[in-house]
């Protein structure tokens, strides 16, 4: 017997919620070769507005977490992944139109990057922090603290998974909460990581996934007044220029698009990029 195809429209995910767009418009996802395989949310200017807000509410309970929590919320998000790797293989596999064996090796590299990123959280602090040598009964120590709201346009071309987690992680390392404009051809893998979140110890509002047009929302994301930093890694075919214009009415701090496979590379300043120094003074005891 011939079953009756079930199209899938797919929603966005903010606030740990998987809301329609309030537009109500949607796109196609097609195939590597064409095919249909379901329908996106188009986010709008009030969907990235809502984000923000959605991001902006969890920033204290994510960036008053002990660095040890976040580093173990981070892990669990590679195991769930692990567990769902024939998805994602398989998305990958329609959506970018790689062999198998080449999306199994990406979906194992975004699990390696989530694990190698959690295993940061407790430790970036030494290496990005100091104590400054100072004259006199002193101790003045340099520490790095979140940033607060980052926006993030995700990489554009391939890797969809990969280029997705290699933003995302780095920024959450230290307690900063993110909304997210996924690859705009190729958002199953950031559909499926949302679903992913939603049933991880990731608190809502953490993390929030638009999908639909890059051009249309970095504008609002970059001109945002409650967005603290900006990560155009994605954006190199977009204005970024006006971008940072944009960005520097409310001086947001900006990262300039990278391009290439080593885009968003794991490293440790990708982690500091997302922080601020504070640096305190305190008295030595008296003995």
């Amino acid at each position: 017997m011939t079953r009756l195809a079930v199209p899938k429209t797919y929603k966005l995910y903010i606030g740990g919620k998987f809301p329609r767009s309030e537009s109500g418009r949607v796109y196609e996802i097609r195939s590597h070769g064409g095919d249909f395989l379901a329908n996106a949310a188009e986010a709008s200017r009030k969907d990235a507005r809502d984000a923000v807000v959605a991001a902006r509410s969890a920033l204290g309970g994510w960036a008053g977490a002990t660095a040890y929590n976040r580093g173990q919320v981070l892990y669990r998000i590679a195991e769930l992944l692990e567990g769902r790797r024939v998805q994602f293989i398989d998305e990958i596999v329609q959506t970018e139109g790689v062999t198998p064996s080449a999306a199994s090796a990406q979906v194992d590299e975004a699990i390696d990057r989530w694990v190698w990123y959690a295993g940061w959280a407790d430790k970036y602090m030494q290496v990005a922090g100091n104590a400054n040598p100072v004259s006199g009964p002193y101790f003045n120590i340099s520490v790095p603290e979140p940033t607060g709201v980052v926006a993030i346009i995700a990489p554009q071309s391939g890797g969809s998974l990969l280029g997705l987690v290699s933003a995302v992680a780095p920024a959450l390392v230290s307690g900063n909460t993110v909304v997210v404009v996924a690859n705009e051809t190729m958002p199953l893998s950031a559909v499926s990581l949302g679903e992913v979140l939603a049933t991880s110890d990731v608190p809502g509002g953490v993390v929030n996934i638009l999908t639909g047009s890059p051009a249309e929302m970095a504008p609002w994301l970059a001109s945002h007044a409650d967005v603290n930093a900006i990560d155009l890694v994605g954006a190199g075919d977009l204005d970024w220029v006006h971008l940072q214009i944009d960005a520097a009415e409310t001086l947001t701090r900006v990262l300039q698009p990278e391009n290439g496979p080593d885009a968003a590379s794991p490293s440790l300043a990708r982690i500091v990029a997302f922080t601020e120094t504070k640096t305190i003074w305190h008295t030595k005891g008296l003995i």
